[in-house]
């Protein structure tokens, strides 16, 4: 049984590799060799037909010049020993002249055994031109042409010779077979240039791509998988680039990947544990709640809240890489109050960092409550720890409306979400530009809008601060009763302590 060749291992050679190579440089180099001869071959029959045009030419010229010693000759006759001493220098059969429209013999040979074919040089097709050459080569043995040209040195309309086509063939194959060698050295010598040249700018630095994309699958932390970008500005180069960008996002996805997983696990062996200690703490909670003390009252529905949160994160088992988010069940919720919850718990206070609430009482969104109530405190919880270094700081939170859209805002006036950290903002274990932050926080939030159908972006950042914009889905009536617009209310721990429980 035949085996199954493993991913790891490239495929055998097929039957279409037997006949043409699968190397990106030997097929550069068959090709440019076949151009560069295809090249030189379309030389040929121009050059060969150039050769034998002026190989008529000079025959036409000698002729027309023994043609004028018949003319001082006495009575224009010259003897046959003479004239076929002058056909035999000319190279040449017969010689005739054409003047004021008569056509004259000057010069005669021995009577032709065939009929000629004719050479017109005075007015040649580029077609019949080029095929000239080739019909000489192989037209066969034996053969005489008849040239017509114009004459150089005596007024007349036209020169007429009859020459054999034996040395014209025999010069022409002998001028044929140099420039075949000619070709072939300058074709080899061209070819081989531009082979260099190619394989220099463009074969090399693919093989150098193409090698580190395969070591970075097998290993993408193998040292010998990152390119170092050559600098150019051409497609090769840009290239470079964004495989070393590509890389450099893969390795960071990995890592959150490996990291998540870790987490995912570390969550599952402590969920059980948790979910134990969480239920103590809801019964003491139950106990304490027979308190009479005033200050413990006010606390307690604090605590119920966050223990209720806790218990149902717990034994959902709410880990970011372990578990998907459930799926929000959407209501009106009354943004005011679930805004004091979350400045609360995200350590909002007057005389630090504090909230600045400028919504109506009346304001609901739809949202799920416990996801919001996530989604809020992410976002102030990072508005906080950016200005804390300052003490002090302002969080603005106002509600929009749109058609089908409610857009919460929450703007803070801290200094900003450096660009690098822009790029990566919304990625788990990348977008923190704390050293000691984890990264999941905006990457939570987001998840969490997401879920309800909208989204979390960041809408502005720069020195006066940043500018966080919550888009859910669905506008919500606002609540019954009397309109009390906030203003610019400033919320304090006292304050946010008595809001009565959702």
């Amino acid at each position: 049984m035949a085996e199954t060749p493993s991913p790891e291992a490239p495929a055998g050679p097929s039957r279409r590799g037997l006949f043409w190579p699968g190397g990106l440089s030997a097929r550069l180099l068959i090709l440019t060799s076949l151009f560069v001869l295809f090249g030189g071959a379309l030389i040929v029959p121009p050059t060969l037909a150039a050769f034998e045009e002026q190989w008529l030419l000079d025959r036409v010229r000698a002729a027309e010049l023994a043609s004028l010693a018949a003319e001082v000759a006495p009575d224009m006759v010259v003897s046959e020993q003479l004239s076929s001493e002058l056909l035999e220098v000319a190279g040449v059969e017969w010689v005739a002249i054409q003047s004021d429209g008569v056509r004259r013999l000057v010069l005669r040979g021995s009577n032709l055994s065939r009929t000629p074919y004719l050479v017109d040089l005075r007015d040649q097709a580029v077609a019949s031109w080029l095929a000239a050459p080739f019909q000489t080569l192989f037209g066969g043995e034996g053969r005489m042409v008849r040239v017509v040209a114009e004459p150089r040195f005596r007024d007349a309309e036209f020169i007429e010779i009859v020459a054999p086509d034996a040395e014209l063939r025999q010069d022409l194959t002998a001028y044929l077979w140099r420039l075949i060698a000619v070709t072939a050295f300058v074709s080899a010598m061209a070819g081989g240039l531009v082979y260099l040249s190619l394989n220099l700018f463009l074969v090399r630095p693919m093989q150098r791509i193409t090698r580190s994309l395969e070591l970075f699958r097998v290993d993408p932390d193998d040292p010998r998988a990152r390119v170092q970008p050559s600098g150019r500005r051409d497609e090769i180069g840009r290239a470079e680039t964004e495989l070393v960008r590509m890389q450099a996002d893969l390795r960071a996805a990995l890592n959150s990947r490996a990291r998540l997983a870790a987490l995912g696990e570390a969550v599952a062996k402590i969920n059980h544990d948790l979910r134990n200690m969480l239920t103590s703490a809801q019964i003491a909670s139950e106990r304490l709640a027979a308190s009479a003390d005033p200050d413990v009252g006010r606390a307690l529905p604090r605590l119920e809240r966050a223990l209720d949160r806790a218990i149902k994160l717990a034994s959902h088992v709410l880990a970011y890489g372990k578990t998907q988010e459930a799926p929000p069940e959407a209501r009106p919720v009354p943004l005011a109050e679930a805004a004091e919850i979350a400045a609360e718990e995200a350590r909002l206070v007057p005389e630090g960092v504090r909230l600045d609430l400028q919504v109506d009482d009346r304001a609901q969104i739809l949202a799920d409550p416990d996801q919001l109530h996530r989604i809020l405190v992410n976002l102030m919880r990072n508005a906080r720890e950016a200005m804390e270094a300052r003490g002090r700081g302002v969080v603005r939170l106002s509600l929009t409306t749109e058609p089908g859209l409610s857009i919460i805002t929450l703007a803070d006036d801290g200094p900003g979400i450096p660009a690098k950290v822009q790029e990566r903002l919304f990625q788990p274990f990348a977008g923190s530009g704390r050293a000691e932050g984890t990264g999941l926080g905006l990457a939570i939030a987001r998840e969490l809008a997401q879920g309800h159908g909208g989204d979390l972006v960041l809408a502005e950042s720069g020195e006066t601060g940043a500018r966080f914009e919550l888009r859910l889905p669905g506008v919500a009536s606002p609540a019954p009763g009397k309109a009390k617009p906030r203003g610019r209310r400033k919320t304090t721990g006292q304050e946010a302590g008595e809001t009565p429980a959702s």
